[in-house]
């Protein structure tokens, strides 16, 4: 295997599907890789400096595609911005004046998109912002409004550019609806075994074992004693 470029979502993946906590073998095996020659990146729901934090201090590549592909981290102020914060929020307006009980979920703060609690029907929210120029997508832990084309695929594929390498050498990791697009947009894609039947058929290989274990299979199958 040459340098390979690995975009692993973090929560349901790297973290069990509740408590957050951090599979520490799994994140080990993916430091291994690392020391291998070859770059781990964090792609994910959560704040692309929450990304870029772990990615440091878990000795994984200085980089995090955040919120849904809305922002790449580098930096500590180096952030590029994907999304368009100001429509995501008007859409928010819209989305309170046609559908009860639209509540904003308190997280990290975000530069490009607006993350709700899952208090109504999704079906129904992507309706009522329909023709806004945003999105709304269901994380599993929380919805959010992005900017129409803004996804983890589209965020993938500015971070192979900015690293100077083809998505066709790139392996996407995850369990949510979120990663469908990151698996589109990846070379190979492994589906752990917690992620539905809909993203599982979407990736081109999938693990039994769930969430930090998956990785740990999905590393092995991808490249025998990397785990």
């Amino acid at each position: 295997m040459g340098r390979t470029v690995f975009a692993v979502d973090i929560d349901g993946t790297l973290t069990d599907d509740g408590g957050g906590r951090v599979h520490l073998g799994a994140l080990g095996a993916l430091r291994g890789l690392v020391g291998m020659g070859h770059a781990v990146v964090p792609v994910t729901g959560r704040s692309s400096v929450e990304g870029y934090l772990l990615a440091v201090f878990g000795g994984l590549t200085p980089a995090s595609v955040g919120e849904n592909g809305g922002c790449i981290t580098t930096g500590g102020s180096e952030h590029r911005l994907l999304g368009d914060m100001a429509a995501c929020r008007a859409a928010l307006g819209v989305l309170r004046d046609r559908v009860a009980g639209v509540e904003e979920k308190p997280v990290f703060p975000r530069m490009t998109e607006v993350v709700l609690e899952r208090t109504f029907d999704a079906g129904e929210g992507r309706r009522a912002i329909a023709g806004t120029g945003t999105a709304l997508s269901d994380s599993g832990f929380a919805y959010h409004i992005n900017s129409e084309g803004v996804d983890k695929g589209s965020g993938l594929r500015e971070l192979a550019r900015m690293l100077s390498v083809d998505t066709a050498d790139v392996v996407a990791i995850g369990d949510g609806e979120t990663d469908i697009p990151l698996f589109r947009a990846a070379g190979s894609s492994v589906a752990l075994g917690n992620a539905p039947g809909h993203v599982r058929d979407a990736a081109s290989m999938r693990t039994d074992a769930p969430a930090g274990d998956g990785v740990l299979e999905a590393l092995e199958m991808i490249s025998p004693g990397a785990a």
